[in-house]
Formats: structure tokens, sequence, C-alpha cells
């Protein structure tokens, strides 16, 4: 072996060590030991060509997807700690190898000293590798979790040659959770389906207000059965409607004899009332917080939002989210999505769709992996949902599509619809013809009437006698018993597209 001159002081040593940790085997190659260090700077250009050759030849959504099953996020934790343990002990070898004992007392605990510390610093990133994978698997499990329903089977494997079965679109229930402390029960007061093409990822956006009336349940169902003329209780204490919309989970959880005592019913017949209203087959459900919500938001480091005016939000309407093009963080975020002060229910949907037009157009893959240790703690105790895990690997290229694809969304608002007395069939036909657009392999751009000027164009000589706000004196006239009313002409009769871009109205674009 060919004797190499050794560094002969504490910065030549300290200088080969760092180049050691950034190249392995260049500490091996100035001590003379050339066949180990060339093994080791082989191994590592080897290394770092297969992760480029991977890089470069398979498809992100497939990786991406691969990062969901637990099989890969348990080699990736057992791969890094592999590797720092190795960098590690390649760093102790490399000081040993270049020799820090001929170097004076002085220098040798100098290197040693900064020896010991590089040997840990070049654990760090590994160690924070296999932290972040086992915070992601743990949120993972605990958010896709096996069915509760004790007659729900298991979900089955995806076939990897048709993960979709068949189908042309998959049908997800958005719901946004209204929890309070004072407040039993879960209300749904956001209601989002996504009906997305699984070939182009052309989505649709149905939104469904809270305060849909009436409201029709599939035939020979329990629920059916329970109401056979549509939703229908008695009037709270104060006035108020506990029948709309966004009660029946509550309600459904709330009654396990409809449903021969079996609990937790509530996501269930929500995810067929919404289907059978449009006329689609919900496959899947996530529900919200939508105050973990706002913890997410803050995750990514807020979302840029165009407030077209100054909204008001409080108990004693103390809070403000100025009008203009501003960044958000979670909570005043939520509170220009969720508002209702001065304003009324359709257009705080309007809201709702530009934070989650914000949030789709904002949080890219990029800014999801640099701060990747808050989101997944957010996203932990967020959502709750039926999604087997499984299908992750299939939806996760399919979100990524989503991304890059015409998302277009259908609110079911008035003068759109009647919520009071809501004319079921046409709300079916408006859902079928935006499903039709969708899957067209090109959509012309069609105009369509801002979703803004819906409430202030709802004039008490226009409006339906379903009223654009909240309040109990202003709800329909107290009845058990729902008198139709006469059909009132739709936007889709006045020759309009109800069917509009994700963003549109919301202002200028919205990302960063």
């Amino acid at each position: 072996m060919e004797q190499a001159k050794e560094p002969g002081s504490a910065a030549a040593v300290l200088g080969w060590l760092v180049l050691a940790a950034l190249a392995p085997g260049a500490a091996h190659l100035r001590a003379g030991r050339r066949r180990t260090g060339l093994v080791l700077l082989s191994c590592y250009a080897a290394m770092l060509l297969a992760v480029l050759a991977v890089a470069l030849t398979s498809d992100l959504g497939t990786l991406l997807g691969s990062a969901t099953q637990n099989s890969w996020i348990i080699a990736v934790m057992i791969g890094t700690g592999v590797l720092g343990a190795a960098w590690f002990v390649l760093i102790v070898h490399s000081f040993v190898m270049l020799r820090p004992g001929r170097l004076g007392p002085a220098g040798q605990a100098l290197t040693g000293t900064l020896a010991g510390l590089l040997a840990v610093v070049v654990v760090v990133p590994f160690g924070y590798a296999a932290h972040s994978a086992n915070t992601y698997r743990q949120a993972l499990d605990h958010i896709f979790q096996p069915p509760e329903l004790a007659d729900q089977p298991p979900a089955p494997e995806p076939e990897p040659e048709d993960p979709w079965a068949g189908r042309e679109r998959v049908n997800i229930l958005l719901l946004g959770g209204d929890a309070d402390d004072n407040r039993t029960g879960v209300r749904t007061d956001s209601m989002h389906l996504a009906s997305i093409d699984v070939r182009s990822g052309n989505t649709v956006l149905f939104s469904l207000p809270r305060n849909l009336e009436d409201v029709r349940f599939r035939p020979g169902t329990p629920m059916a059965r329970r109401f056979p003329g549509g939703f229908d209780l008695p009037k709270d204490a104060g006035g108020g409607s506990s029948d709309l919309l966004n009660s029946v989970w509550e309600y459904a959880d709330a009654h396990p004899e409809l449903f021969d005592g079996r609990q937790h019913q509530g996501p269930k017949v929500l995810m067929d009332t919404i289907g059978y209203t449009l006329g689609l087959d919900v496959d899947w459900y996530a529900l919200v917080n939508m105050w973990g919500f706002a913890r997410l938001i803050d995750a990514i480091g807020g979302i840029t939002i165009t407030v077209e005016q100054d909204v008001v939000f409080g108990k004693y309407n103390e809070g403000l989210v100025k009008a203009g093009t501003r960044r958000l963080k979670g909570a005043d975020a939520m509170w220009y999505a969720r508002s209702r002060t001065f304003s009324d229910d359709y257009t705080r949907m309007r809201r709702q769709r530009c934070v989650i037009g914000a949030l789709l157009d904002q949080a890219d893959p990029a800014t999801i992996l640099t701060r990747f240790n808050q989101v997944a703690r957010a996203t932990k105790n967020l959502i709750r949902t039926d999604i087997p895990q499984p299908m992750l690997q299939h939806l996760v290229p399919l979100a990524l599509k989503v991304k890059n694809a015409e998302v277009t969304s259908l609110q079911f608002v008035p003068p759109l619809i009647n919520t009071g007395y809501p004319d079921w069939d046409e709300i079916r036909s408006l859902a079928q013809k935006a499903i039709r657009e969708s899957s067209r392999p090109e959509r012309p751009v069609a105009a369509s009437a801002s979703p803004s000027a819906a409430p202030a164009s709802a004039s008490p000589s226009a409006s339906p006698p379903a009223s654009l706000s909240a309040s109990p004196s202003a709800s329909p006239p107290a009845s058990s018993s729902k008198t139709p009313a006469p059909k009132k002409k739709s936007a889709k009769q006045d020759g309009d597209d109800p069917v509009q871009g994700l963003t549109q109205g919301c202002g200028p674009s919205t990302r960063s």
C-alpha cells in the first residue's frame, strides 16, 4: 500500500474530515487507504445515481402514492436509521485514519471535540427523516382507521390493474364539522361533493346549502320510512329548525333505534342522502374539523386570498378580516369562510369555495415537504374519513391530476334553486349536466352568473319563500307539513350556465 502524506495540522485534519462527510472515502484516500476509499466513493456514487434514476424515470404521483403505504414508510425509517449509523461510523473511522495522534495535545483536543460534534451533526438529518416518517405513519394510522360500523366489512384491497373497479368517476363527500363545546353531535355546516374523473382529473365540486329543507331519503331506507314526506321535525324551543340538511348526520347518530340499534350511522346516512339528492353514488367521505382546518392553513404558512369586502365576525362583532388581497393565517381564513355576520349562508358558501380553491392552488408538494412535520401534526386530529388506507396509493396520484386539471363548481343556492321547496328533479338534472360537461375532453369556457351576486339579487319580490338569512324571524313559516310553492324560473332556464370555475368570483389569482 502506498503511504500518503498525512495531514500535519488540526485544520487539515478537520478539512479532510468535513470532506469525508460530504464524499465518503475522501479521508481514506488522503490517508493512503486507496482501495477502501475507492470502494466507499463508488458505493456513494452508485447510491446517488440510483436516487437520480428513480427521480427521473418514476412518476411523481406514483412515488407519492407508494409513500402512503406502511411497508414503504417502515422501509424509509429502517433505511434512514441504517444510513445514519453508517455515516456516524464513517466519520469516526475517517478521523482515526487521519491519525490525529501526531498532533500536539491542543490539536488533539480540538480535532477530537469537533470530530465528535461532526459525527453527531451528520446523524441529525437521518434522525429527522426517520422521526418525520414515523410521525407521518402515525398520522395516517390515526386518520385512516378501519370502519367502525359493525355491519360494514373491511374494504377489499384495490386491484392494481383497475383500482377504481370500473368506475369512471369517484365521488368524495367533503364535510366541514361545526364542533363546539356547547353542542352535542356533529353538525355538518359545510357540505361539498367532489366528483373526480379518474382519467383526466377533471372535477366538479357540488356545494349544498346547510339550510336545505324537506330533505328526501332514498326509498326503502330507515330514514325514508321514518320521514316518507321528507325530513320534518317540530321547531326548536327558540323557533329554530333541526330538520335541515346539516342535521341529518346528528339525527341519525342520535337515533340508533331506526337502524336496529346500530351506532354511528350518521356518516353513512348523510352520504346516501346527498348521493340520492344529486343522483350520484358517494364512495367516501372526509369530515374536517373547521378549526383544525385553520391549523392546517397555519402549517403551510397561510393562504393568499382576495377579500372582496370587510368580513365581520365574533359574538359582539369585534373581529374583522379587512378587504384586499392579503395572506391570511388559519384563524382569519376560517372566519372569512364561516362568518355570516351581515351576510348569509350563500355568500359564506362562495367564500368557502374560495378558501378551498386557494388551498388547492397553494399547497403544492414543495410547500408540504418543507413543512412536513407541521402538516402531519395538524392533520392528525383534523380529518375523520372512511377512505381505506390502501386506496391512498391511488388517490394521491389522482389528487395531483386534479391540481393540474379543470375544477368547476356548482352551488345549489338561490336563485338557482329554492332551498325551502327544492325541485329534486332539477337538482339531479343540473348535477348530471355538470358531470357530462366535466367528462368532455375539452370543455368550452361558459359565461356564468357570479355567486356573489346571488344573495344580492334575491329581493323580496324575486326570491323564493326560503330565506337568505339564518335568523329565525326570516325563516319559512313554521309548519309540520310543507306545501309545494310555485316553481321559480331557474338560472339554467334563463340561459345562464350555473357551472363555473372553482375560484371564479374569488378575485385575482391566489397563487403565492
